[in-house]
């Protein structure tokens, strides 16, 4: 069923006007279909907060036909904010105390930017392990999202992600390891994964801590899960990724370069653009060496054209993934079937997929 308007979020109209179904809360209270509550820790920086918002929203509101959905999205105040980012914040989002008081089925925690190599001295670094721990304990099961993911190995498993000698950018083949599992019922065995990160936490490193991997490539792992097989899940690509989300990555780097703030040109995003998208690119370069010689303008970035090249070949295994996981959150807050860590007990198994 639909994501609920349960406030005056700016995502909900923008969602209406691509076709999701988004229903108002008169509407919402008239259906008897039961409801899930789902946070979004959104640490992402100013520049992608609402895209990554809208991003994870569509997902959930595709995702699946058994419930009405409510998102509750909320951030960490350590996160230092421009003044416009702040007043949305402050307009849009929840204070995580009000979400903890009112209680959710599942959590999404995003990533976030990082200064320098280490994560346990950031800002976000005691707050999200708060959040985090509060989640362990009282909601059914929680979604990480690349540094997310990165962040609770370590301060959980004692696993720190290791850098890489390049950055893992484009869109890779990956490989369903543990067909058994529900999270990938129904989901094709090969399919493909955006990623973008500098570091990345080994499979061996995830098999070590005791945790179940699901899905990897040669670049690694994209999906996990925790030893119960549902409590954590744990994304270390970025299927929530909209068709031109590397492109605005892309452009991001491109224009740094042009403004001296990047020392190298950057190289394309793997698997990404096509031939015709890179001779296009391969032109640009051109005019803006062109322009940069003689002190001219710089010419515009080709981006509406580049857009129209490019194909999205991951977001409908995404919304699958989701969509599975919802069902079995749903089935565990609304039905007789209880997993025992919800009432305090050791999760052990909750799923019998490992054996006796």
């Amino acid at each position: 069923m639909p994501l609920v308007a349960h406030n005056a979020l700016p995502t909900f109209d923008r969602l209406r006007q691509e076709g999701t179904r988004v229903l108002a809360p008169n509407r919402a209270s008239q259906q008897d279909i039961r409801e899930l509550h789902v946070g979004l820790l959104n640490m992402m920086p100013d520049a992608a907060l609402a895209a990554t918002e809208r991003q994870f929203f569509r997902l959930i509101g595709e995702s699946n036909p058994i419930a009405q959905f409510y998102v509750h999205p909320f951030t960490l105040p350590e996160l230092q904010r421009s003044q416009q980012a702040q007043a949305y914040i402050d307009s849009y989002y929840e204070p995580f105390d009000k979400v903890r008081e009112e209680g959710l089925d599942a959590l999404i925690i995003t990533g976030a930017n990082v200064v320098g190599p280490q994560l346990d001295n950031q800002p976000f670094w005691e707050p999200l392990k708060a959040v985090a721990d509060w989640a362990l304990d009282n909601v059914t099961s929680t979604l990480c999202s690349c540094l997310a993911t990165h962040a609770v190995l370590q301060f959980r498993h004692d696993k720190v992600r290791i850098p890489q000698g390049h950055k893992v950018w484009g869109v890779f083949p990956h490989r369903v390891v543990n067909k058994q599992h529900p999270l990938v019922n129904d989901v094709n065995t090969r399919f493909d994964v955006p990623h973008s990160r500098w570091n990345a936490v080994t499979p061996e490193q995830f098999r070590d801590a005791g945790l179940h991997v699901l899905v990897e490539s040669a670049e690694g792992v994209h999906l996990a899960t925790s030893a119960d097989g549902l409590r954590v899940v744990f994304f270390q690509g970025h299927p929530e990724y909209d068709t031109v989300s590397l492109l605005k990555e892309y452009k991001r780097e491109v224009l740094l370069w042009a403004d001296g703030q990047r020392e190298d040109y950057p190289p394309f995003p793997q698997h990404y653009f096509g031939q015709r998208a890179q001779a296009l690119l391969n032109e640009y370069r051109l005019r803006l060496d062109k322009a940069r010689a003689v002190g001219s303008d710089l010419p515009a970035f080709p981006e509406p054209q580049l857009a129209d090249l490019l194909d999205n070949t991951w977001h409908d295994t995404a919304e699958a993934v989701v969509g599975n996981w919802m069902g079995l959150v749903y089935q565990v807050t609304h039905s007789d079937r209880r997993i025992p860590f919800m009432d305090g007990v050791d999760p052990g198994d909750p799923l019998g997929l490992y054996g006796d």
